[in-house]
């Protein structure tokens, strides 16, 4: 009888155990799909937002043109001669700008959402195909020399904040603020007179050699390469600092917090608490700075591109704006603008998964 009813009790405790476990998992799953469905929403708003800030870019890009001095069908047109009349207004019709204001910003915005941008003055070619014919360079050189600036300034700005006010911090924060101040061009022309013209060694302005154009595969990567050397250093000299100042002082002021002193007492090592503690919190700063900084292509790569004449996105800006190209630099600015709001809403995302402060409601 004592048997029979120790197993009843059992029994009775195992299903109650169950019912608990049960309802746990439940709890968790409930949680999961609440905050996935809170995520959703937020990123939907975001995603809402962005396309709203690029409706207002494109609007704001039509008309910054429109109120430009000159008439952009005469500057299509040979100057120092007489042009009649009716070869203008035929210009001008080709181009659409015989229409209504309104009918004309429609019929742009329309046009520009199916990457449409018009017609090149200078190139005699669709603007999407010029931007894509320059935009693979400034996207390989941009995206080597953030790498290398990203990587080296958060492992020296890392290390400067733990040890810091020693000489480590010292020097590597002196040498970071040095080449910040220079100005990008004059970092460019101090590499060209030491490592192309008084060594020899790299070569000046392009991006290959045209005797090499023939060559096999591996020796115009390597020719690339070589072209690429000047560039990347004189965009990394420039960004590191910016990266190894951002992670130092959020490393500084992390250390600082409650839990660096609860994770110290709970007996962890120095090397535990700076990696699995203070560095992930660190890095949050970073990722708007990371994200803006990629964004920024035009304006970073604009004035290492014109001193290396490197055929790119910024040496496009800089001819469309010599020759008054609206329509190219028309759809430069709108890429430009775009790849800054797709950094801003990549951030968002990010910050949705790694910072549990960001409120999905």
């Amino acid at each position: 009888m004592f048997c029979i009813c120790t197993c009843h009790l059992v029994q009775k405790f195992h299903l109650h155990c169950t019912c608990i476990l049960w309802r746990s998992h439940e709890d968790v799953l409930d949680k999961r799909h609440v905050t996935l469905r809170a995520r959703t929403v937020y990123l939907a708003k975001k995603a809402g937002y962005a396309f709203l800030t690029v409706l207002v870019v494109i609007i704001f890009n039509f008309l910054l043109f429109r109120v430009m001095p000159g008439d952009p069908a005469r500057l299509l047109l040979p100057r120092g001669r007489a042009i009649e009349k009716s070869v203008i207004l035929s210009m001008r019709e080709f181009y659409g700008l015989d229409k209504p204001i309104g009918t004309q910003l429609v019929i742009y915005i329309v046009q520009t959402l199916q990457l449409n941008f018009g017609y090149s003055f200078y190139y005699k070619a669709p603007v999407a195909s010029v931007i894509a014919a320059s935009l693979p360079n400034t996207l390989v050189l941009v995206g080597i020399s953030e790498a290398i600036s990203i990587l080296l300034g958060f492992y020296t700005g890392a290390i400067a904040g733990w040890k810091r006010g020693k000489p480590f911090d010292l020097i590597s924060t002196s040498f970071g603020l040095v080449f910040w101040s220079m100005p990008t061009f004059w970092i460019g022309i101090v590499l060209i007179m030491t490592f192309s013209v008084w060594l020899g060694i790299f070569p000046v302005t392009g991006v290959r050699t045209i005797e090499l154009i023939h060559a096999s595969f591996l020796q115009q990567i390597a020719d690339m390469g070589m072209h690429l050397v000047l560039p990347v250093i004189t965009l990394t000299l420039v960004s590191y600092a910016e990266y190894m100042l951002i992670m130092r002082n959020s490393l500084i002021d992390v250390m600082t917090e409650d839990f660096v002193l609860t994770a110290r007492a709970k007996g962890l090592t120095e090397d535990q608490v700076l990696k699995a503690h203070v560095i992930p919190n660190a890095l949050l700063p970073s990722i708007t700075t990371i994200a803006l900084a990629l964004s920024f292509i035009v304006g970073g790569a604009l004035q290492t591109e014109i001193i290396f004449s490197y055929p790119g996105i910024g040496m496009l800006t800089w001819q469309a704006l010599q020759f008054r190209d609206y329509a190219l630099l028309q759809g430069l600015f709108f890429i430009a603008a775009v790849l800054v709001v797709i950094a801003n809403f990549a951030a968002d995302i990010i910050y949705t998964y790694v910072d549990p402060r960001v409120k999905l409601q």
